[in-house]
Order: structure tokens, then C-alpha cells, then sequence
């Protein structure tokens, strides 16, 4: 699910159509870069600590639209909280069943 979303944050700025300022944009790039590696990595080999990244991405994600003042822009605050709360949801459920979503053996 987070590479999907790491995908979509990387293309959102065309798709939507944001007008928010560069700030917004680079923000969408680099954050959903890096959580498309995170997720790529995650999927080779799952590590905790990709889990925790995801999380702190996702967090930043939630409190940047206030933070690098494109909060007046309602449809980049609408995306970017959308997507942060899924990517904080995806990674909280992972931390807590400790697999990274792929099932466990028994």
C-alpha cells in the first residue's frame, strides 16, 4: 500500500492539479520518494526500522502543510492529510504485527 501511495505523491502535483507553491511540490517528491523506497525495501526484505521511517514520513507529511504554509490550498491539505493518515495507518498496523503485512509462518 505505501508504494502505491509513494507513487501517487510523486505524481498528485500533475493529477491534482495542486496550487500550492514549490514548497508543497518538493515536499510531495521528496517525501513520497522516499517512502517508495522505503516500501520497495520492505518488500525484499522487511526490517522494523522501514516501518518506523514510514511512520515519521507520514507524520511529517500530516503537520507539512502548516509547517511550509500551503495550508490555505484546500486540495493540497485534503491530499496530503489523506494520504499521510494512510501511510501512518499502514505503518502503525505493521509495527503491531511485527511482519510488515506478509503472513506469518506457523
Amino acid at each position: 500500500m505505501n508504494l502505491l501511495l509513494g507513487v501517487w505523491l510523486l505524481m498528485s502535483p500533475w493529477v491534482v492539479g495542486h496550487d500550492a507553491g514549490g514548497a508543497a511540490i518538493l515536499n510531495y517528491y521528496v517525501v513520497g520518494l522516499a517512502v517508495t523506497v522505503f516500501a520497495i525495501a520492505a518488500l525484499a526484505a522487511f526490517r522494523m526500522w522501514e516501518e518506523w521511517v514510514n511512520l515519521v514520513l507520514g507524520t511529517w507529511l500530516l503537520i507539512s502543510p502548516w509547517f511550509l504554509g500551503f495550508s490555505a490550498s484546500s486540495t493540497s491539505v485534503l491530499n496530503t492529510v489523506l494520504i499521510a493518515i494512510v501511510i501512518i495507518v499502514c505503518a502503525g498496523s505493521a509495527l503491531t504485527e511485527g511482519t510488515g503485512g506478509k503472513p506469518v509462518a506457523k
